[in-house]
């Protein structure tokens, strides 16, 4: 065999190499994620808890996601177009403000969507993961709450296109807010009332996430530990491989 046949021979080899391996990675499925919220989520770093546990539950697929998460926001800022509406019905007298580029949120979810989708046109899944509220229980906002949050994923699921979006709330701590502790625990309820009434829903319990010692003093703060938030991000990951595999989450919250 001459230089050149050989030299032909090992470029149709590494040509059908190269195809294969390009082949195999075109058929797995893709699953995306959105993570947002404001400041338990701002707090999260995927790469610690959920990255980790995206390639150990999807060990077969791609995976990516994208965040939008900023502290201390109401999730007004993510329903530019119709919190006003829903101010007005349950009577809160707390109009809209013109709302900057800069902090609308959905806009930005949007934006972000469509760049994933460059890499990954054609997801087998999307799932949204949720971590916000405690603005609006300290602003007493928690009678709109539950149907905020649906407007939400509606709107989600009508502007990504992806009408069986899955989702995950993470449930507001046990973090005792005194004086509006009682709007607190209606915005728990929410959270766990919008999951449960969704066949593509699920919560997350983050009761365990927040407690915090030091010198012999033990309390359940606002914001998680280290380790809270790395477990946070593996509930999110869990619910949202039952949701995927259309199996039961857990319902308490807790998925191991």
């Amino acid at each position: 065999m001459t230089y050149a046949m050989r030299f032909t021979a090992i470029l149709a080899c590494t040509s059908l190499l190269s195809m294969t391996s390009w082949s195999e990675a075109a058929d797995k499925p893709t699953h995306l994620f959105i993570l947002s919220g404001q400041s338990n989520m701002a707090g999260m770093n995927p790469k610690l808890g959920f990255e980790p546990e995206l390639k150990k539950q999807f060990p077969d697929a791609e995976t990516a996601y994208i965040k939008v998460a900023v502290g201390g926001r109401p999730i007004r800022l993510w329903l530019s177009n119709d919190w006003n509406a829903i101010s007005e019905k349950y009577n809160l007298n707390k109009p809209q403000d013109s709302v900057p580029a800069n902090s609308d949120y959905y806009a930005q979810i949007l934006t972000q969507y469509k760049k994933m989708l460059q890499d990954h046109p054609q997801p087998a899944s999307v799932t949204f993961c949720w971590m916000q509220g405690e603005r609006d229980s300290r602003e007493k906002l928690s009678s709109a709450y539950e149907e905020a949050l649906k407007t939400l994923i509606s709107n989600l699921r009508r502007d990504l296109d992806q009408p069986e979006m899955n989702f995950v709330i993470g449930r507001l701590s046990d973090f005792d807010q005194g004086a509006t502790s009682e709007n607190w625990e209606e915005v728990r309820q929410a959270q766990v009332k919008v999951a449960n009434d969704d066949p593509h829903g699920a919560w997350v319990d983050c009761d365990d996430l927040n407690n915090k010692s030091k010198d012999g003093k033990t309390w359940d703060d606002l914001h998680y530990t280290q380790e809270g938030y790395e477990l946070l991000g593996r509930r999110y990951v869990r619910q949202a491989k039952a949701l995927i595999e259309n199996k039961k989450p857990a319902a308490d919250g807790r998925p191991e």
